[in-house]
Formats: structure tokens, C-alpha cells, sequence
């Protein structure tokens, strides 16, 4: 009944627990979905990396990794299944799972799953990036002292490996200009042959290829150039 136009008090109580009760429902049957997508994350070989899976309304399902590249399962909840010990997984009491790589190696770059067992299943994929600074590989380069008859020609090679891929360049150690294909002279000269046509006396000296790909960080190789007179 009601006083004045007002409710009765017991009504009005018996209406709020309704409601409550009407929101738990809805909480306790809503499926488990996505609230952010996985984040691609770059990472430089050897450094720890991170790949958060932010899950809503999880209930009794459970939320697994997998490297889809490896075909391998890593984790399922909070148990790691890999054999691999350096991943691991940590859930923060509210909706993130953390995926956790230690020390990475250029076998963890590629693609990531979360996925949930639901019913059908739902999954989402982020990439993992790692990134490797350059190193000139000097059993595929020219040695580092070399020596060529005046008016011969000589080709100096520099060979690096890395990801992305290096890029290599070549400068005089004492800052002069490399003649290329006798008529152009430049200052750097970007390939990772360095070709030097009926070379000069004045040629001689000390040659640097650097290797660099911006990831810290860059190497160098000096090349010492003997020309002996012809004479």
C-alpha cells in the first residue's frame, strides 16, 4: 500500500533486492570477452618482453597462451605447460594474463594467442618483434689488411648479419673522398662492396665499413689499404 502518493518502505526495499539480484544475474551470464586488443611489442634480443591479455567476465573459464608459430602451447591459467623455463605467466587478480618472456631469443619473434575456452572459443593474436644490433661477420669480409699494386683494382667486402637487416657503409678514416668508378668521389659510399678501380697511391690508408640497422648498437671494421708503387 501506499501513504500519500508514497511507496511503502517494504515495497521499496523488496524492488532494490530485485534489482540487485537482476545485475548479478547479468554479471554471472555474461560470456567472457576482450576489453583491449594484444599490443604488438618490440623487443632487443636478451631483454625480457611482456604480452598482456585483458580478458572481462572470465568466470570458470580458463585463458591459455599459445606461440602459433612454434605450434606450442605455453600456458593454461596460471599453470606454464612449455618446457621451455622462460616463460612464465602472473595474473593480476583482475582481468590482465601476463605472458612473460625472459631473455628472448630470435626463436620467440612471431605470433601470439590468448585464447579462452569458451564455447565456441575465442581468441585474440599480438606479435612479438626482436630485434638483433648488427655484427659484421669477418669470416665473410675482407681482412683487415690488404695490399694491391698501383693501377690495379680492388674490391673490399663487408658482410653483417642482424635484424632488420643492416645496412653497410663505407668512409676514409682520415675523411677523404672514395673515388667510385674513378670519376665520382663521395664521402660515404653505402653497399657491402666497396669497389676501387686502378687505385691510387693517394688512395692508400685506412678504410671503415660500419654496419647499422637502429638498433643499438652500431659496428665498425677497419680495412688498412697498402698500394705499392708499380716501380
Amino acid at each position: 500500500m501506499t501513504t500519500g502518493g508514497r511507496r511503502a518502505p517494504g515495497r521499496t526495499v523488496v524492488i532494490a533486492l530485485i534489482q540487485i539480484i537482476t545485475i548479478i544475474c547479468q554479471v554471472l551470464t555474461e560470456e567472457p570477452r576482450f576489453s583491449e586488443p594484444i599490443p604488438n611489442v618490440t623487443v632487443a634480443l636478451g631483454r625480457d618482453a611482456n604480452l598482456p591479455c585483458v580478458v572481462e567476465h572470465l568466470g570458470n573459464y580458463k585463458v591459455a597462451w599459445i606461440h602459433i608459430d612454434r605450434q606450442m602451447i605455453l600456458t593454461i591459467h596460471r599453470h606454464v605447460i612449455t618446457r621451455l623455463a622462460r616463460f612464465s605467466v602472473s595474473h593480476d587478480n583482475a582481468m590482465t594474463w601476463l605472458l612473460h618472456v625472459s631473455q628472448v631469443q630470435q626463436e620467440d619473434r612471431g605470433y601470439y594467442m590468448c585464447q579462452v575456452n569458451t564455447n565456441p572459443m575465442i581468441s585474440q593474436v599480438g606479435y612479438l618483434q626482436v630485434v638483433v644490433p648488427p655484427n659484421i661477420l669477418d669470416e665473410e669480409s675482407t681482412q683487415s689488411a690488404v695490399a694491391v699494386r698501383e693501377n690495379q683494382n680492388i674490391s673490399l667486402v663487408c658482410k653483417a648479419d642482424g635484424f632488420p637487416t643492416p645496412k653497410i657503409m663505407w668512409r676514409r678514416e682520415d675523411g677523404q673522398p672514395i673515388s667510385v668508378e674513378r670519376r665520382k668521389k663521395v664521402t660515404v659510399y653505402e653497399g657491402d662492396t666497396l669497389s676501387l678501380q686502378r687505385i691510387s697511391r693517394t688512395e692508400m690508408g685506412a678504410y671503415l665499413c660500419i654496419a647499422t640497422n637502429a638498433v643499438p648498437p652500431s659496428v665498425s671494421k677497419r680495412i688498412i689499404v697498402d698500394v705499392e708503387s708499380e716501380g
